[in-house]
């Protein structure tokens, strides 16, 4: 184990455990992904974050969380379920944040605000955006952190005014709304959106074409090399890519 590490010392814990499952299972070990994960944390083998974490989350607070009602669901069509989170997207003249609002079984953004806050109203403006372009009357499940401006009375009125029901990871854990996260990474490591930009200005003009650019262009490997906008459109997958959440 100690092998593999030195030779991908930047490989995850889950390419880690498929690598080395094949040897576990020929040495009569059976030892899940979660032991894994424990025995390189007790063994000071886990990878560490190069970059400096910017928490946008903050749960503590009195407002009303809801249950996770996606945990294992099946993914069967599009507006079944819009996953969101909060970012942070730096510029020098200090820190915006953007939430992104996407569609779970098509992995199109549908809706997208970036603010120099974090408050409701101005990370409200995102859901209001996909609201706008619903196309079906189907009670859309939305899954967040337990932010305090997912929370709010402002938010929550949004959401179930469109008809929508919210739903909350759990315990703090980032892999309850990992399609959230994973959305966050893949705008700012492949669309520049990583680094320091000059302005807002210059932010709002970058994050509408990478949206774009996502949506329309870029090929998604779970998708079978579809666009997101394209499996959106014809609202159906392959069977195969129907999965679960």
């Amino acid at each position: 184990m100690c092998g593999e590490r030195k030779l991908l010392p930047r490989l995850g814990v889950r390419k880690l455990y498929h690598r080395l499952q094949p040897r576990f299972r020929s040495l009569g070990l059976k030892l899940g992904r979660d032991k894994l994960f424990g025995l390189l944390r007790q063994e000071g083998l886990l990878i560490r974050a190069r970059r400096r974490y910017v928490q946008t989350t903050m749960s503590r607070h009195h407002l009303r969380k809801y249950p996770n009602l996606v945990k294992g669901l099946a993914l069967t069509a599009a507006e079944q379920v819009w996953v969101s989170d909060i970012t942070y997207i730096k510029t020098l003249n200090g820190t915006c944040y953007l939430n992104l609002v996407t569609d779970a079984w098509s992995r199109k953004i549908v809706g997208h605000a970036l603010a120099a806050n974090m408050d409701a109203a101005s990370m409200g403006r995102a859901l209001e955006l996909a609201l706008e372009a619903k196309q079906t009357d189907t009670a859309t499940i939305h899954p967040s952190d337990r932010g305090l401006q997912y929370c709010s009375s402002h938010y929550v009125g949004l959401a179930t005014a469109g008809g929508m029901r919210m739903s909350m990871t759990q315990d703090s854990d980032p892999y309850e709304n990992a399609l959230a996260e994973r959305m966050n990474r893949t705008l700012k490591e492949e669309f520049g959106l990583g680094g320091i930009l000059k302005d807002k200005e210059q932010a709002q003009e970058m994050v509408k074409q990478a949206v774009e650019l996502y949506n329309n262009r870029r090929p998604h490997l779970s998708l079978k090399m579809k666009t997101p906008q394209q499996v959106h459109q014809k609202k159906s997958r392959p069977a195969e890519q129907t999965g679960t959440i």
